[in-house]
């Protein structure tokens, strides 16, 4: 009997783990990409995930989408758990929802939000006066949500550049101090790109996020 018991037990295989349901207002994502409804940031955008309060990762997302009463819209997923959502005033109006199963407890994972540089943005070359127009645009919407507060908002110092662990080759260009790639990622003073002449990454960055210090 002892021996049929284990049988099953084998045969049944592990515990399975089902993904965990979450709801969010899509008006609580609009809140924030309704900031970069400008020409002006047109390089930009907010991506969104999950973050393990614990451990620190980004939970896993095993589906989203939007759903409204008339339709529900998929939502991609990259490869680091992360997302984006358009930014459609209409979709606040209809009462809009984004509806994930998440592959870790819910009540483990805390919302994300990370200003970043469109996909469409990122290579392998850049001319400088390219990555200077993405830094000035980092500073114009630092600027902008500061207002009369500015002085409470950080500063842009310049730009970040990360890229995947299997990038270790050096970046090219003259004025660059080696190793300029380190725990891979490029940092680029404001200094640096206020220079002339074109930079040559050992492959196109994941994102170009912005190097901010508070002042005072």
């Amino acid at each position: 009997m002892k021996s049929a018991i284990l049988l099953i037990t084998a045969l049944a295989g592990p515990p399975l783990v089902l993904a965990e349901p979450l709801e969010l207002d899509y008006a609580s994502l609009y809140c924030h990409t309704r900031q970069l409804d400008d020409e002006q940031l047109d390089a930009l955008q907010f991506a969104f995930g999950f973050k393990h309060h614990q451990k620190g990762h980004l939970c896993g997302i095993e589906s989203a989408y939007i759903h409204t009463p008339k339709q529900d819209i998929p939502v991609r997923i990259n490869n680091e758990q992360r997302f984006v959502v358009p930014s459609e005033k209409a979709l606040k109006l209809a009462k809009a929802v984004v509806r994930f199963e998440l592959a870790e407890p819910v009540n483990q994972c805390d919302m994300s939000v990370q200003l970043e540089t469109k996909p469409q943005y990122l290579k392998s070359r850049y001319d400088l006066e390219e990555l200077r127009e993405i830094f000035i645009q980092y500073q114009t919407f630092f600027d902008d949500m500061g207002g009369f507060l500015s002085f409470m908002m950080p500063s842009v110092q310049g730009l970040k550049l990360q890229f995947g662990t299997e990038v270790t080759e050096q970046p090219s260009m003259y004025g660059l101090q080696p190793p300029a790639l380190q725990n891979h990622q490029l940092n680029l003073n404001e200094a640096f790109l206020q220079g002339q002449g074109s930079i040559d990454l050992p492959a196109a960055p994941l994102r170009i996020t912005a190097i901010t210090q508070q002042d005072g």
